[in-house]
């Protein structure tokens, strides 16, 4: 291809008009987005036209908005990422988009993308991840797409979107189109009759450390760990995390680079699961465990989760730290300066935060899995900060859960109160109680029986009688039975009513037992049973969570006959 080409990886011009083609497809069944986006195992997205079904399903979803469009494009950089931006790329030109922001060798972190879209005003963006799922030639991949706000489509779009996979006869490319996006700058190419495609290859990290300089004061952060001599440990697990903790926590905030481990984003994770949690961030927590550092943190694959541990490892869950942040966004200058309205979890999330939203007036909103249902009430003015159980936390400065941010949050809490991780959490159930929580999953179970599972125990939670049953255990403790149901959620911006979202049993006594079938995995069925109990008696709420919860957990095996539809006598991962 002729062209011209400025100095560097500057402005590369092609001079030579490409033509779009369109190109016949067969239908693949099973492309209905989850969650977050469609997760299939890598060797589904290789088939012949199987991405580009996809990806020609949602531009076609967009409709007569996509024509003059611009784009974000970026993933986390697992395995086929290079080649599915190469086609991404190939099919928006033949498309009418106008122009792509394609983070530098197609690598963006999930909260980066949702600020891009937001900074730049774009329509869109299509995210290359999985997650938290494994990554390699034999494990995941995944796309989805984010709308206008910044935030995963709701289910009106990825509803559509897998209406369109059902039908989709042939896609349009640009197979001729070549374009690096190795270098960062701008490439434009003419496309059939003269109409202009360009391609701006960006800086992954730059707008993102931007926009955190603007939430965060960084000068207090860089003296609490470069002066006052606050170690940290941070783990990105391979992840896409990697570059921009580099540039945040060493060269903005002062860390020695040492401090910093698996920071280099590999295809396969460097064959580990990249979820931050106990067990597959073992690494993290055996190193926290020397008392070395007195904060550690580690991310997932995209970049969106976090898990956070004290000096000796010491655990902080995650609906706790929500509930911590909740009770101190005042030391962070974003929220000083543009208010805080209301506090959000997810369903199975603990309620640590809903008493800190009763302590302090704010309004509160309890919404299914799924981060796309913050979207809505932040778009409306009333919440500033949400989380999920799932390491998941994040405000109102885009509409993604954010690793990075929560790490840096946390930071500020520390600078503000100078105290350790341990004394701030136990300050805090000091004052509201404590919200004992665990969760168990069973991973890649047979689906059949586990259906089986959770529609025999929602006949048996919503039969009348079920109300007022009693469960006592060995310990000598009786729980009673408020109520149980199978959660439904109305917006309350929207009026849409999304229905099923878990089983849910509840005590007497505020003790939760919950139930729910994953949408996030890639193939078979993931299980999670969720366990909660609140206490406020001084004695108890600083016991070992496992005691406390022992004896519900006993009981939550005991009504689904959770390991005899399974087949498990003992859960993948306990967090």
């Amino acid at each position: 291809m002729r062209g011209s080409r400025e100095s560097g990886c500057g402005m590369r011009v092609s001079n030579m008009a490409l033509k779009s083609i369109q190109v016949k497809t067969v239908v693949y069944d099973g492309q209905k987005p989850g969650t977050s986006g469609l997760r299939k195992a890598v060797k589904l997205f290789q088939q012949q036209h199987y991405t580009e079904n996809f990806v020609q399903s949602i531009l076609n979803a967009l409709g007569s908005s996509l024509v003059g469009s611009t784009l974000v494009v970026g993933g986390d950089g697992r395995y086929f990422c290079k080649q599915a931006v190469d086609i991404i790329i190939k099919i928006a030109a033949a498309n009418g988009v106008s122009k792509l922001l394609v983070g530098q060798n197609g690598i963006l972190s999930t909260p980066a993308v949702s600020n891009l879209i937001r900074k730049y005003n774009t329509i869109g963006g299509i995210v290359l991840t999985a997650s938290h799922n494994p990554g390699g030639p034999d494990n995941d991949f995944g796309i989805k797409f984010n709308i206008s706000s910044g935030g995963p489509a709701p289910e009106s779009i990825t509803d559509n979107i897998y209406e369109l996979t059902k039908s989709i006869q042939s896609y349009k490319i640009v197979n001729d189109l070549k374009c690096s996006v190795s270098c960062i700058g701008k490439q434009t190419f003419q496309i059939d009759n003269g109409r202009t495609f360009t391609v701006q290859v960006i800086d992954s990290v730059e707008d993102y450390v931007i926009l955190m300089k603007e939430i965060f004061n960084f000068e207090a952060l860089n003296n609490l760990i470069k002066e006052r001599r606050f170690s940290i440990l941070i783990n990105s697990m391979h992840g896409v995390t990697g570059p921009y903790v580099r540039k945040i926590f060493v060269e903005e905030l002062g860390a020695p680079e040492n401090n910093t481990i698996n920071i280099v984003p590999k295809e396969d994770f460097g064959g580990h699961h990249p979820d931050p949690n106990l067990t597959y961030a073992a690494d993290l927590v055996k190193a926290m465990q020397t008392g070395e550092y007195k904060l550690g943190a580690a991310f997932d694959g995209d970049g969106d989760r976090n898990m956070i541990l004290g000096h000796k490892a010491f655990f902080v869950t995650p609906s706790d730290s929500l509930a911590v942040l909740g009770a101190h966004l005042e030391c962070i200058p974003y929220f000083k300066y543009n208010g805080v309205k209301g506090f959000a979890r997810s369903m199975p999330t603990a309620g640590a935060i809903d008493l800190v939203a009763r302590d302090k007036n704010k309004e509160f909103f309890e919404v299914p899995t799924g981060w796309k249902f913050f979207g809505n009430l932040m778009d409306a003015g009333r919440l500033s900060l949400c989380g999920e159980e799932s390491f998941g936390t994040g405000s109102n400065h885009i509409r993604e859960k954010d690793g990075i941010w929560a790490v840096l949050a946390w930071l500020s809490v520390i600078a503000h109160l100078n105290q350790s991780v341990e004394d701030i959490v136990k300050t805090h159930w000091a004052k509201y109680g404590r919200n004992f929580f665990t969760r168990y999953d069973y991973e890649n179970c047979e689906a059949a029986p586990c259906n089986k599972m959770m529609s025999e125990l929602e006949a048996k939670i919503t039969n009348p009688g079920f109300i007022g049953q009693e469960y006592s255990t060995s310990k000598g403790k009786t729980y009673k039975v408020k109520y149980g149901d199978n959660f439904e959620y109305t917006d309350p911006i929207d009026c849409s009513i999304t229905s099923k979202q878990g089983i849910r049993v509840v005590f007497e006594d505020g003790s939760r037992l919950i139930y729910r079938l994953s949408g996030t995995g890639s193939s078979g069925a993931t299980v999670r049973l969720y366990a909660e109990s609140y206490e406020k008696d001084y004695n108890v709420i600083y016991q070992p969570a496992a005691k406390v919860l022992e004896p519900l957990i006993n009981i939550a095996l005991e009504l689904s006959k959770l390991p005899k539809f399974t087949g498990r006598n003992s859960p993948t991962v306990i967090t």
